[in-house]
């Protein structure tokens, strides 16, 4: 089963959820993003599954050739997003694969939630930690997205 894409015929539902009152069932990992194509101006609001880093917001983008809402942040740009119950706006921008954040994003990801790694084809073990094969497979499979939250 594609998750991705039953998350997607999900995303309207899952949206309504997180602006309602029973938000607390889906706001401990999820949030939305407004986003403000760069090119076409038309302004998108998703769900996004996100875990926090300080002060900052961290997405984990997974199948990222089949989204187009993190190629706005290439460079850093403002984002809106709405974050337990509350309408919050920030900075974000993808990070470099090969750099030591994106690496931190992606072992506390499957460190929090292992079975993960399975949607990038590999087998997480918290024991061992993520190796560097199994980094390069995630590298080519997913982005990350820093958001730093202003004030």
């Amino acid at each position: 089963m594609d998750v991705d894409r039953v998350m997607q015929r999900l995303n309207p539902a899952v949206a309504w959820l997180l602006r309602s009152p029973l938000r607390p069932l889906l706001d401990w990992g999820l949030m939305l993003v407004t986003v403000t194509g760069r090119r076409s101006g038309r302004v998108y609001t998703i769900p996004v599954g996100y875990q926090r880093d300080g002060d900052a917001l961290v997405v984990l983008v997974s199948k990222p050739s089949r989204k187009q809402w993190w190629r706005n942040y290439r460079d850093r740009r403002p984002i809106d997003v709405w974050l337990r119950g509350r309408a919050q706006h920030g900075q974000a921008m993808a990070v470099v694969s090969r750099s030591p954040a994106f690496r931190d994003a992606i072992e506390r990801t499957l460190s929090r939630v292992p079975g993960l790694g399975r949607q990038f084809g590999i087998a997480y073990d918290r024991r061992i930690g993520l190796t560097d094969a199994q980094l390069a497979v995630v590298a080519h499979a997913a982005v990350v997205v820093r958001i730093d939250l202003d004030g």
